[in-house]
């Protein structure tokens, strides 16, 4: 039968001929955690009884969400994951190194693999048409022990995006949108399946941020077929190897399709206190803001500081704004310093983070006050994501953002631009 991503990619890894609602085990090709979630993770595979990982070199242990430590027991929490990184001899990504979405998808993912890691946002890899998804600690350490867990193989949704951006528009805004359109829990353990012409067109920073949020909508995971944009990607991270095409069979099922044109689309903005509360930018002119923060796992790639810096550039901030650059690795941190991204934001009023989470959840660095508001690139907003329920957070597009950090108040980049 003609198979969707999801059924296809399962039906591989599982030696199955694998359908919507079928349960299955499949080989896990990536098991991860983080630094909030690993050492639960950790102490589970300890429980098991199982001495040895079934793949060390396909483990890995991220110390990214509080990265510097800002606190002796989160410290000892690195320390821990540091110690076990040493026994077991999986790979760790210390501090400073970036986000886990990130580092996943520059070093490890690959089109057709199977990974599981102990965060959400894992669904980011499948932007490279990789079946990526969050689990619990416990289901993450099974993974880490026997290399493989089971599935329930998901329903898809078709997303059919066509025609093409406008100037000021793009990834972030069409993620948004959708959300916006189905609810948070609209395709709650669906895969979100994204074809038509504009997204062949599509750079893989706007895959992967579109692949972030899929979860934000109650996706599984969220999946691109792999092609030539794809190919070039892992060529210019050093692993052409790993490239195999991948794409849906004609005729597959899917549960629905939903479809998008582009060129109607708007810049978009979620408003607190849900991801699916969505209005136009336009309209919440007028809505001052304190912070901006332009980064995270969704949007901390150098596209997306490019776009930023090309709107900040010889400017400056609001002085009513604190404005803050989370890139998303090491490597697009120096990429960015690079190009000059980083003087032109940094010039603007910018204050530039370690790689990492940042103030996304609201460990450190970032906090908000009482009252205050956020325009933040993030992808969750729930009250307290950054550390104060009696905050409000709102998100948008790297556009969206620097042109409400010029103004001082939420503003449609197309004013701007």
């Amino acid at each position: 039968m003609p198979k969707t991503l999801a059924e296809k990619i399962l039906s591989e890894k599982s030696s199955t001929d694998a359908k919507a609602g079928d349960i299955i085990i499949a080989k896990v090709d990536l098991a991860f955690a983080q630094d909030t979630t690993g050492p639960l993770t950790v102490r589970q595979f300890q429980s098991t009884g199982i001495a040895v990982l079934a793949d060390a070199r396909r483990t890995v242990l991220f110390i990214d969400h509080a990265a510097p430590s800002p606190n002796a027991n989160l410290s000892n929490d690195h320390l821990f994951l540091r110690d076990f990184a040493r026994e077991s001899g999986c790979i760790l990504s210390e501090a400073g190194e970036g986000i886990c979405h990130q580092i996943v998808q520059e070093s490890y993912a690959r089109p057709g693999d199977v990974i599981v890691g102990a965060d959400s946002h894992t669904v980011t890899a499948g932007g490279l048409g990789a079946f990526a998804t969050g689990m619990g600690s416990s289901d993450v350490a099974v993974a880490m022990a026997l290399g493989k867990n089971w599935f329930r193989v998901p329903e898809s949704f078709r997303i059919e995006v066509t025609g093409d951006f406008q100037k000021g528009v793009g990834a972030k805004d069409m993620i948004l949108h959708l959300i916006g359109l189905i609810g948070a829990d609209g395709a709650t353990y669906k895969s979100l399946e994204f074809h038509g012409g504009a997204i062949e067109k599509m750079s893989m920073s706007g895959r992967f941020t579109i692949a972030n949020m899929a979860v934000e909508a109650g996706a599984k995971v969220g999946l691109f077929e792999s092609d030539e944009t794809t190919r070039r990607f892992l060529e210019s991270e050093g692993r052409g190897e790993d490239f195999k095409p991948l794409a849906a069979d004609p005729g597959a099922t899917y549960e629905k399709t939903i479809r998008i044109n582009a060129g109607r689309l708007e810049p978009t903005v979620s408003r607190p206190h849900t991801v699916d509360n969505t209005a136009l930018a336009k309209d919440l002119k007028g809505v001052e803001i304190q912070q901006v923060v332009i980064g995270t796992c969704t949007n901390g790639r150098l596209e997306d500081l490019e776009v930023a810096a090309a709107i900040l550039k010889g400017k400056r901030a609001s002085r009513n704004v604190r404005l803050i650059i989370a890139p998303a690795s090491r490597r697009v941190l120096l990429q960015a310093i690079e190009s000059g991204v980083i003087k032109a934001l940094v010039e603007s009023g910018a204050m530039v983070l370690p790689p990492g989470c940042g103030p996304c959840l609201g460990l450190h660095q970032g906090a908000l006050g009482d009252g205050e508001a956020c325009l933040s690139t993030a992808n969750r907003n729930f009250p307290g994501r950054m550390g104060n329920p009696r905050s409000f957070i709102y998100l948008g597009s790297p556009a969206t953002a620097a042109a409400s950090a010029l103004k001082g108040e939420i503003t449609d980049p197309r004013e701007v631009l």
